[in-house]
């Protein structure tokens, strides 16, 4: 395994009697390894993500779909190193060919849509991903030649995304599902499929080894893409009541305080003012901008809005949307 892989996988394969050895940086170094010690103790190496074998029983998942929802009319599948996508993606398209197949992975490690690009099998630099069990720099050889005919579509999405379904599952589901799993529902949640909409689709959850600090944090992230944990600094006279004056304009709003920090020292201006910076929860990204234009109102030219602009321009877009 990778020396970043998750606490709750390395503990739970060593439950189960397995010698965990961890090394490299992603799962290819992992896997380059694991190759060269298989060949050192004379052991056999089994591709978890591009055996033939492993294709196929990772394709009894397209089965249990088509057998559990019959009148299908597409299935997304998170995707990495391309076994679980080829195994049912070939199953489904045999059995019921109409039904959409669509594949969806982290732009950190978009490791499928350079294949597609190039036409075959070809390496990515990964970056830390929510979805770390799709963080294959290479896709399996044999995956990709199985799953690519199969496929009718591919969707990138960024870690914000990724992170607002884990917590629409935890918040709505009540479920603990880890980032490669809830790739899938992430796509739709972020609008990159209307065409499904009123169709009979399939997410499957694949996965629930999740630390739980990384979950806190995912948590967190989800919920300031969900525009509702918002961080700014403003700058006010650093004077009685000048606090009291910022916290009276926030709680007035209905936005409560979820941390604040008083920055003398490094102040460029006026000595007698002081940055507040502060982090606080919101209802949604209307009720965020409404506090935005509030403070810029009564602050001009001194508050700094640390949302980054990409986000902020999805959620107006969103907003103009749903109005």
């Amino acid at each position: 395994m990778p020396h970043h892989a998750p606490i709750m996988k390395v503990s739970l394969c060593k439950h189960y009697k397995a010698t965990v050895i961890k090394f490299g940086n992603d799962i290819g170094e992992a896997k380059d390894h694991a190759l060269k010690v298989g060949k050192e103790k004379g052991l056999v190496y089994v591709n978890g993500y591009d055996d033939p074998a492993i294709l196929a029983g990772q394709g009894t998942m397209g089965l249990e779909i088509m057998e559990q929802v019959p009148d299908l009319d597409a299935c997304v599948i998170p995707v990495g190193g391309g076994g679980l996508l080829a195994g049912s993606a070939l199953a489904i398209k045999h059995l019921m060919p109409h039904v959409k197949v669509i594949s969806v992975e982290s732009e950190n490690c978009a490791s499928w849509q350079k294949a597609l690009d190039e036409g075959k099998p070809s390496k990515v630099t990964c970056l830390p991903s929510l979805a770390d069990g799709l963080a294959v720099p290479v896709v399996g050889t044999n995956a990709f030649a199985t799953a690519k005919p199969h496929v009718d579509r591919h969707i990138v999405l960024s870690e914000d995304q990724i992170a607002l379904a884990i917590l629409r599952l935890v918040e709505m589901e009540k479920a603990v599902v880890e980032g490669a799993g809830a790739t899938a529902l992430a796509a739709i949640l972020a609008g990159k499929l209307p065409e499904l909409k009123g169709k009979k689709v399939v997410v499957p959850l694949c996965g629930g080894n999740i630390d739980t600090t990384v979950l806190g944090r995912c948590l967190d992230r989800g919920l300031a893409a969900d525009g509702r944990l918002v961080k700014f600094t403003v700058q006010i006279d650093d004077r009685p009541c000048g606090i009291a004056e910022l916290s009276r304009i926030v709680g007035e709003l209905g936005v409560s305080f979820k941390d604040i920090f008083h920055e003398r020292a490094w102040v460029r201006s006026n000595i007698f003012n002081v940055d507040i910076k502060c982090v606080v929860e919101t209802r949604d990204w209307e009720h965020a901008f409404q506090l935005k234009e509030v403070l810029e109102k009564h602050y001009p030219g001194r508050v700094i809005w640390k949302v980054s602009p990409r986000l902020e321009e999805e959620a107006k877009e969103a907003i103009t949307v749903h109005h």
